[in-house]
């Protein structure tokens, strides 16, 4: 029997531990080279941070969702608090940071879709394992605890260790190495190429390459491993699963927050019931559709959320 939830009103289906930062989007035709001053960019604010991201997945793609997280006492910390709780997101376990800011990312795009980004964390280096305990509740009770790593590994841990029967996603970004016990607590490994390749020693550049990484980051431990390849879709493998899921034909204008968007909306179709398979291909579509705007807030496109689940457990 799983606890009492400490948010009052809000069931838990999916809780987020991560980061939330402000993006500073720089379009601009070109990156400069060392020393290059370029003049002609455009700069453009929006939401970001990771955890943010994959909480506005979730929510958009119908589950319900906390957060748990740290933002600094500024502007952009309550900015950013309000938005998440605009999208249905329950901000309860979002704690305030006297002395850091909220973390910022300055991204440099391009006109092909591609970013290059530099994050100052800020007060997301300031989740400790306190804060995770001050949630242990409503994690313990959740259905799916999805994660990254982008904040404390402490406090990544901390998480896992109180998510009890509930379905852990890893998403193993930005790449920093990672403990033996998170990847054998592991439901879910979500890795892209350049990840996979730090896992692993090689870059997949191809799905075939990509099921090959798959089968060694399995042997880490984890029940399943997706390798998200952009444009070209997604591998899964897992127990009774192995496929690859071709990506729909978009037109990418920012990638930014495409795989976030993928973990999010992979998370909401666990919760509710979908099989893996179901849910990493519910994924593909939602990644794929959010490169078609600027800025890293998930599209979920028309018609998907009617789709009715079907049964079936990651851990089954």
């Amino acid at each position: 029997m799983r606890r009492t939830l400490d948010c009052p009103g809000l069931s838990n289906e999916v809780v987020v531990v991560g980061s939330i930062n402000a993006d500073y989007v720089i379009s601009l035709q070109h990156r400069p080279a060392p020393g290059e001053t370029v003049g002609d960019a455009t700069l453009e604010l929006h939401p970001g941070g990771k955890g943010a991201n994959q909480a506005v997945a979730a929510a958009r793609s119908g589950a319900s969702v906390c957060m748990v997280a740290r933002v600094g006492a500024d502007l952009i910390g309550r900015t950013r608090t309000e938005e998440l709780a605009a999208e249905g997101i329950n901000t309860a376990h979002i704690r305030v940071s006297a002395d850091a800011h909220t973390g910022m990312a300055f991204i440099t795009l391009t006109p092909d879709g591609e970013n290059a980004i530099a994050v100052a964390p800020g007060a997301n280096a300031c989740l400790a394992a306190a804060d995770i305990d001050a949630a242990a509740a409503i994690i313990a009770g959740t259905k799916v605890l999805a994660i990254q790593l982008e904040v404390p590994m402490d406090s990544v841990l901390r998480a896992a260790e109180l998510a009890g029967d509930a379905t852990l996603i890893l998403n193993c970004a930005p790449y920093r190495p990672v403990p033996a016990r998170l990847l054998t607590r592991t439901d879910v490994l979500v890795v892209n190429e350049s990840e996979s390749g730090a896992l692993t020693g090689f870059a997949p550049s191809s799905p075939e390459d990509a099921r090959r990484a798959a089968v060694v980051m399995q042997e880490m431990g984890p029940r399943a491993v997706v390798v998200t390849l952009g444009k070209y879709g997604a591998v899964v493998l897992a127990s009774r699963v192995d496929q690859y899921i071709p990506a729909p034909r978009v037109r990418a204008i920012d990638t930014t927050g495409a795989g976030d968007a993928f973990v999010g909306a992979v998370a909401a179709r666990l919760a509710r019931g979908c099989s893996l398979l179901e849910a990493v291909a519910f994924g593909v579509a939602v990644g794929s559709a959010t490169t078609e705007k600027v800025g890293a807030n998930a599209v979920v496109p028309a018609g998907l959320l009617d789709d009715p689940p079907s049964m079936g457990r990651v851990k089954s």
